[in-house]
């Protein structure tokens, strides 16, 4: 699920995700692969952190 809103403002929306899983590292490559698709960045995160999934598409979507 493409998020135009997500991908037209990614410089911030990539900024604001690594800010709220600070502790969490994230390659420029893996963002890449993820830039504006909901879906792909909430997979990402859940495998990086086991946060539930719900949980972080609600912070996302918070944030967009």
């Amino acid at each position: 699920m493409a998020t135009p809103r997500m991908n037209e403002s990614w410089s911030q929306v990539r900024s604001q995700i690594e800010e709220i899983w600070s502790e969490t590292e994230f390659t420029d490559r893996e963002m890449k692969k993820a830039r504006g698709n909901m879906r792909k960045m909430v997979a990402l995160i859940h495998e990086k952190t086991n946060e539930p999934k719900h949980e972080i598409f609600a912070k996302i979507s918070a944030i967009i």
